[in-house]
């Protein structure tokens, strides 16, 4: 989850604002014109809050809490994936949280009332009346049967008292449940594979590393059956396991990332010289594999490398034809991971620049995002939301530094995103960081970072939105820049679009140097479609200086076009209704006309 932003809405409540900053080391957001310090602000605070929330960012807002409930009540759907959300009144004395309890929300307040000295209104039944979440473990343990945890919780509330059974029965963080050693409801700790039910809580302690080791595309299913295989023959719990381990040449396997999804842990990546230090560990060091990778062993190496220096193997190495696996044991659950994440790119592409035209997807990728990558203009339309992540501005032309940047830094194990506007994947950045993949010149690590793409709305459908449905019939996008482009293959490609009668949306139309091919395009257009074709001419969509233009096809004027206009061009059926809406029929009212 990524890390709380406070809102501070006025003067009076920033002494308070800013003493939560600094015990939590969190940002502060301030209502512009209404504070006098913070690390970023905003000039709506219903618009901002909710698009913290959309991006699952956690709130804490010294703020009435009306103001967070109006913000963010649109989006509520899945509590169990949704932010915390926390309100606090000007004085401090009152933190309610309202949202996420069992997510952070209720410890938030309860930090929070330590640095205040004021009250945490905490409302959840079960943290009132028994100080204790049982759907959220301590960090190190993981609950088997969350559903079960309302039933058992209920019961409890009746006055039932809890049963602490298993080999690790005696963990602090369960003393707070009410004791009865004759009850049906049981608290059931271990390591080992247990059923839970409407009576019975399983928490796993996560005290065991998981080492894999495969052959290259190894079919994800060999190395899941070979885990699920060894956890029973070992007697060890799937929820047990704190994370999957392997050498850095596979950070980017297929299976080993499958093997950690299905296992619901991070997946982490040691260096050969690291491993092989483990050797005098080895159960079974291999000169063969020393030979091809430079350590005596990957599976037991990488599961004692993360386990740490008191870790053993307990699960020597097991093979099948494409993979290994072995399994160390920790004293205590392991909470801080060794060894380096699998790097990722986030492709995001946000929009023309409007917040609003954001996918909460998009945002969520830059919450997430350690670093900000990009055109600095791009990175400076997040806003607020860019605040206090460090960033690397590249100007325009710089674009294969910037993707090449991006991969090494994620190769490294960070989190980037690479901020592009509209889709990343349209006239973007996508398809140069997918060529530099293709073509390799990169690190080793570079090359096998993870890369993620969130769509965006391109400046084609803002326009089009913008315009009515312009692009209600077959359309096409072609790019006037000829920087990258042959001159001759963009006239031939007009000139099909004009004899296909496409819509067209022309991207890049001029710049200071190019002036010609948007005037020859005219042209060519005017030779297949009437004089009086509609043309939106639509600039800086999104922001306080949109502008949208109609014109007729014979009066376009390259003069009124810049590099911030997307220029639509309708095709022979386009219409601009007397209202002033553009729309391309796609033939729906011929075929009512023919309805008997």
């Amino acid at each position: 989850m990524a890390e709380p932003v406070i809102l501070c809405l006025s003067r009076s409540g920033e002494p308070v604002a800013h003493r939560i900053a600094t015990a939590l080391g969190a940002p502060v957001h301030g209502r512009e014109g209404r504070v006098d310090m913070a690390d970023a602000v905003f000039p709506n605070a219903l618009d901002h809050a909710r698009d913290l929330f959309a991006a699952g960012v956690p709130i804490i807002g010294v703020c009435a809490a009306g103001i967070l409930i109006r913000a963010v009540a649109p989006l509520l759907n899945d509590k169990r994936a949704e932010p915390p959300v926390v309100a606090i009144s000007d004085d401090g004395a009152s933190i309610v949280p309202l949202l996420g309890g069992h997510r952070g929300a209720n410890r938030l307040a309860r930090d929070i009332a330590k640095v205040l000295e004021g009250k945490a209104a905490v409302t959840t039944a079960g943290d009132i009346a028994l100080g204790i979440a049982l759907d959220e473990p301590p960090a190190g343990w993981r609950l088997a049967n969350p559903l079960d945890a309302k039933n058992v919780m209920a019961r409890m509330l009746s006055g039932e008292g809890v049963r602490r059974i298993g080999e690790y029965a005696d963990t602090p963080w369960l003393d707070d449940l009410p004791a009865d050693n004759a009850s049906e409801l049981k608290a059931l700790a271990t390591a080992k594979p247990a059923q839970g039910n409407g009576a019975q809580l399983v928490y796993h302690p996560q005290i065991h590393t998981l080492g894999v080791g495969c052959a290259r595309h190894c079919d994800p299913a060999e190395l899941i059956d070979l885990t699920e295989r060894s956890l029973s023959d070992a007697d060890i719990a799937a929820g047990s396991i704190a994370c999957v381990a392997s050498l850095d040449l596979k950070a980017d396997e297929r299976a080993m990332n499958a093997l950690a999804a299905h296992l619901g842990v991070p997946y982490r990546v040691f260096d050969a010289a690291t491993l092989e230090r483990e050797t005098p560990r080895l159960a079974n060091p291999s000169e063969v594999v020393f030979a091809e990778v430079g350590c005596h062993g990957v599976s037991e190496g990488a599961a004692l490398a993360a386990a740490g220096p008191q870790g053993t193997l307990v699960v020597e190495k097991q093979k099948t034809a494409n993979a290994t696996l072995a399994i160390a044991r920790m004293p205590e659950p392991l909470i801080a991971l060794k060894g380096r994440k699998r790097g990722r790119v986030s492709l995001v592409g946000i929009g023309p620049g409007q917040a609003a035209w954001r996918t909460p997807e998009a945002s969520r990728m830059i919450a997430e995002a350690e670093e900000l990558i990009g055109y600095g203009l791009y990175i400076d339309l997040l806003g607020p939301l860019a605040a206090g992540k460090p960033r690397h501005d590249y100007p325009l032309g710089g674009e294969e530094a910037r993707c090449r940047f991006a991969l090494e830094r994620a190769g490294e194990g960070r989190d980037v995103a690479l901020v592009c506007s509209g889709d990343a994947g349209i006239y973007a950045m996508g398809a140069l960081v997918f060529e530099l993949l293709d073509k390799g010149g990169l690190s080793d690590a570079a090359s096998r970072v993870e890369v993620v793409s969130a769509p965006g709305v391109s400046a084609l459908q803002a326009a089009a939105a913008r315009a009515g449905a312009p692009l209600g019939h077959d359309f096409c996008a072609i790019s006037l820049s000829d920087l990258l482009t042959p001159r001759e293959d963009i006239l031939r490609r007009i000139i099909a679009a004009a004899e296909g009668d496409f819509v067209i949306a022309f991207y890049n139309p001029v710049s200071k140097t190019r002036r010609t091919l948007l005037a020859e395009a005219r042209e060519i257009l005017l030779a297949h479609r009437p004089a009086e074709t509609p043309v939106l001419l639509a600039s800086s969509l999104g922001r306080p200086e949109e502008k949208l233009v109609y014109r007729d096809l014979s009066a376009l004027k390259v003069d009124e076009v810049d590099m911030l206009t997307v220029v639509l061009i309708g095709s022979s059926q386009s219409r601009v209704t007397a209202g002033g809406r553009m729309y391309t029929p796609r033939g729906y009212a011929k075929k009512m006309e023919t309805k008997p």
